[in-house]
């Protein structure tokens, strides 16, 4: 009888040691993570001040990074708006249809770019379709291909 009482204490034990050393780490990680130490406020202007590419990378960083800056669209305002400089219409048009800030930008950003790069007039000397570089082309509607002729008949 003793040795299955003295069998059994002993297999607790370990358990017991694993599971304070896991809450010390969880304790650990909690410390180092200042999302969940500072205040909402602090923690949303250390993140404002990232730019775009850092914010997406930041919120792929781990979960509780992920829920604060997906959750707050005054983050994405400032990126959105300009992006608005080169897609006005469509930011417009989605502020509209009531999409938030994050999601606007998730639609509109890779459109910018390349609506940037034909109105500047980075393809004017294309001479035929196959000179395009095709990993950054993006489908546009017809206003948008309005607005590119306009800049090409401009210059």
């Amino acid at each position: 009888m003793q040795k299955n009482s003295k069998r059994n204490s002993n297999s607790r034990a370990p358990a017991l040691e694993l599971n304070s050393v896991d809450a010390e780490k969880e304790r650990n990680k909690s410390q180092n993570n200042f999302v969940e130490l500072l205040p909402l406020e602090v923690t949303f202007k250390i993140f404002s001040q990232l730019d775009i590419r850092s914010l997406c990378r930041a919120s792929v960083t781990c979960r509780s990074w992920n829920y604060a800056i997906r959750n707050c669209d005054s983050l994405w305002k400032p990126h959105c708006l300009t992006v608005r400089t080169v897609c006005q219409r469509e930011i417009d048009g989605d502020l509209e249809r009531g999409y938030s800030w994050r999601v606007i930008l998730l639609r509109n950003y890779q459109k910018s770019k390349v609506k940037h790069e034909w109105l500047s007039g980075r393809y004017s000397n294309i001479s035929s379709p196959v000179s395009l570089p095709e990993k950054i082309m993006y489908p546009m509607d017809a206003d948008t291909w309005g607005e590119i002729l306009e800049a090409e008949l401009e210059r």
